[in-house]
């Protein structure tokens, strides 16, 4: 059995067609359906059923799938331990984070690592916290910024700090400098706009009002940090974002509520016995360095 023979497996078993995993792995279809024989033939197990319109796993190639796909990524791993330089003179860093981190944490967080580390490439993406945990588990990213209540169990936590929503407005909001927190019912009555439900932070919001029986006053939904901040500034409505973006803009004030907005504790991500190349492990021992001489 070789590697290629596992490859053309996956390959079919994402189409689901020979003519379209031919196509992807620019090989001729013939080609194709007799590398995929000499696996069953060498695992003896017939892996797809061939008798539909599409292929489909049979049961022993479901079971086979995730091994193989597993190989595949510990392959890949190692063929990154063996080119990993431990004196961090090269090196690649693959790096996911939710949009709220984007706003106010990874910034000066990049910018120490690129100052220490000036050959590392950097890979960074923007993402919800579900897809980045699916794409850790793919080994499709080495670290990840998120929060600590992971969906996956495959993927294992690094506490940072924990995070405080609050209530944000513009200075000139009639709430701008108020200093007694702020009434349920009061709340109620602000319009606001918030991120979408896409967003980690919206849920978290959604949670509290649902908890206290709270029917805010959505006036807009938007899917950026940036807009949201842009739009506080500028008119009169309020939102609710983590307290340490608006400590970052001399133009936007945090207001209390009563009761208390939930607080998160951020943490890296990794997938549980990954690899860890030295880039990799620089950046965790810089962001808990970072973190603590912050706090």
């Amino acid at each position: 059995m070789l590697l290629r023979h596992i490859r053309y497996f996956l390959a079919v078993a994402e189409h689901r067609n020979f003519t379209r995993a031919a196509e992807a792995l620019h090989v001729s279809q013939p080609t194709l359906s007799q590398q995929i024989r000499q696996l069953e033939d060498a695992l003896d197990a017939q892996l797809l059923d061939r008798s539909g319109r599409t292929i489909q796993l049979t049961d022993s190639g479901a079971a086979y799938v995730r091994y193989a796909q597993r190989a595949l990524q510990d392959l890949e791993a190692g063929k990154r331990a063996i080119h990993d330089v431990q004196d961090l003179t090269r090196g690649s860093l693959r790096l996911g984070m939710t949009p709220t981190f984007t706003a106010y944490l990874i910034g000066p967080l990049l910018r120490e690592y690129n100052h220490r580390y000036p050959n590392i490439t950097l890979d960074i993406h923007e993402m919800p916290q579900e897809r980045m945990e699916a794409l850790l588990n793919e080994d499709a990213l080495d670290v990840g910024i998120a929060f600590s209540d992971t969906h996956s169990p495959e993927i294992e936590t690094q506490a940072l700090f924990v995070e405080a929503l609050a209530m944000v407005v513009g200075k000139s909001h009639r709430y701008a400098k108020k200093r007694t927190p702020l009434t349920l019912r009061e709340f109620e009555s602000e319009a606001l706009v918030l991120l979408n439900e896409e967003f980690a932070t919206r849920q978290y919001i959604d949670r509290y009002c649902r908890q206290h029986g709270v029917a805010p006053r959505i006036a807009m939904e938007v899917n950026s940090i940036s807009a949201v901040i842009e739009l506080v500034r500028r008119s009169a409505l309020a939102t609710l974002l983590p307290a340490a973006i608006a400590r970052k803009h001399r133009d936007l004030s945090l207001v209390d509520l009563e009761p208390a907005l939930p607080q998160r504790t951020a943490a890296l991500l990794l997938r549980k016995g990954a690899y860890r190349s030295a880039a990799a492990r620089a950046f965790i021992a810089l962001a808990l360095e970072e973190i603590a001489a912050d706090g």
